[in-house]
Formats: C-alpha cells, sequence, structure tokens
C-alpha cells in the first residue's frame, strides 16, 4: 500500500507570538510538525508496518521545513518530498494545487493528514485536494481499518461515532484518538539522514504559479487583549453574593 502524508511545519504550542510590523516574528522560533498530522504519519506507518508498502511524506514550505520532514522519515516514513519554491507558497487554495500537482506524479492508494492546522485552524487542504483529485475523503476520523481495496472508519460527529465504508482511493484526515504518535527512536533519526528527501520546484511540477495564486490576503495580524486577573470571593455566601452584586454594578457595569 503506497500512502501519501500531508505535513505543515508550525509554531511549537508552547512558542511565544511575537509580532513585529504586523507581521508574525520567526526569529528563534521553534517549528514542529502540526499536531494533527503527527498523528496521519503514525497511522500511515502502522498501516505500512501491517500490510507493507511506502510512506511518503509531503509538504510545502521553506528550507527550513527539512527538520519535519527528516522527523517523520525518523518515526519511520520512507521518503520525503519537499516543494522550496516561494512562487508556490501561498494560501489553502494554493497549497492544494501544488499537492495535487505532486500526487499526480506519485503512486499513491491513500492520502492521509491532520484535519486542521493548529496555526490557522482552516481544515481546507485535506478536502480541497481530494476535490481535485476527484477521490472521496472522510474528515475527522479516529479509527481505521483497511481490507483489501476499501476502508471502514470510525469519526467523531459531535460527541457520537458515525462509521463509514469507502473504496480506496480515499484521502482521510486524522483526529486526536486515532492513535498515540511514536517518538523518533536513534536509530530512526540515524536512518532518516540517509532517506530520500527530493526538492521540487514549479519547474519540476511543470505547473504555472501565476495560476495559483492565494485567493485570500491577511490584511492585520494582532494579539488579542490580555485577560484581567481573576479574582476570587471568599467568606460567607451571603457576604460573597453582596460583593458580586457590588462588582457587576460598579467595575464591570453589566447590571
Amino acid at each position: 500500500m503506497n500512502i501519501l502524508v500531508l505535513l505543515k511545519e508550525t509554531f511549537d504550542t508552547a512558542e511565544k507570538i511575537v509580532i513585529h510590523n504586523g507581521k508574525i516574528t520567526v526569529d528563534d522560533v521553534k517549528f514542529i510538525i502540526n499536531p494533527y498530522d503527527e498523528y496521519a504519519v503514525e497511522e500511515a506507518i502502522k498501516l505500512k508496518e501491517t500490510h507493507g508498502g511506502e510512506v511518503t511524506v509531503i509538504t510545502v514550505g521553506p528550507a527550513r521545513a527539512e527538520n519535519a520532514l527528516r522527523t517523520a522519515l525518523a518515526m519511520g516514513a520512507d521518503k520525503a518530498i519537499l516543494v522550496d519554491d516561494e512562487s508556490l507558497f501561498g494560501d489553502e487554495y494554493t497549497i492544494s494545487m501544488v499537492l495535487a500537482a505532486v500526487a499526480k506524479k506519485e503512486k499513491y492508494d491513500m492520502i492521509l493528514a491532520g484535519y486542521m492546522a493548529v496555526d490557522d485552524g482552516a481544515a481546507q487542504v485535506g478536502p480541497r485536494l481530494a476535490e481535485l483529485l476527484d477521490i472521496p475523503h472522510i474528515s475527522t476520523i479516529t479509527k481505521l481499518e483497511v481490507e483489501e481495496d476499501r476502508v471502514i472508519v470510525e469519526k467523531d460527529v459531535e460527541g457520537n461515532t458515525e462509521i463509514i465504508e469507502a473504496s480506496l482511493p480515499i484521502l482521510l484526515t486524522a483526529q486526536q484518538g486515532l492513535n498515540e504518535p511514536r517518538y523518533p527512536s536513534l536509530p530512526g533519526i540515524m536512518k532518516a539522514k540517509k532517506k530520500p528527501l527530493i526538492r521540487l520546484t514549479a519547474a519540476d511540477l511543470n505547473v504555472r504559479p501565476e495560476e495559483m495564486t492565494a485567493k485570500t490576503e491577511v490584511l492585520d495580524q494582532y494579539l488579542p487583549a490580555q485577560k484581567k486577573a481573576r479574582k476570587i470571593l471568599t467568606g460567607e455566601l451571603i457576604s460573597q453574593v453582596r460583593e458580586l452584586v457590588e462588582l457587576l454594578r460598579n467595575e464591570t457595569k453589566v447590571v
């Protein structure tokens, strides 16, 4: 089974966001694999271990994104593709178009991705790519079984579980709970250095960047207002109620 896994590098969730001149600064920032994409990598490796085949991880981004791909290779992926061409960087529309061009050059039975990226929360690239490739897709899966040329998946639907069967090839997006991603082992890290990492440009993909320009534009970026310190009321209940009413009337002015 040949599986393509879509990756995106994102800020480490512990990083503090700093905005300078209206743009988020990336100086000295630690980047990681988007956490939802880690579930996709882990599931692909588990399927390869059970059914055989090859796992290829793909990302569109600058040279530093190689680190995220190397981490996936160290986890157990076989091959990586990095589309490192600024003319192909853009929004979800652009990225899905580029990934479609990559996918058409590769053999695949399944495409796995995280259901959303933690930095923008858009959750668009996976479904957009499936539409471009004209294959079915199922989002936010929490369980996956493969039987010959079909899949049986479970997905969380507002607290309930929906079970869906579909045929390969298919695109699936991973939700938390699908698995527990493994940590790269030391031997895995050493092996990852020798695994193939292919770099592609627009010319390699035979695409025209001017036909893939972003459909959205970021006009401004700003941090949310800082939350005020909380106040915990103490003492007798009747005193707390009186103080609460006083605060609502004179401080927050909601009554």
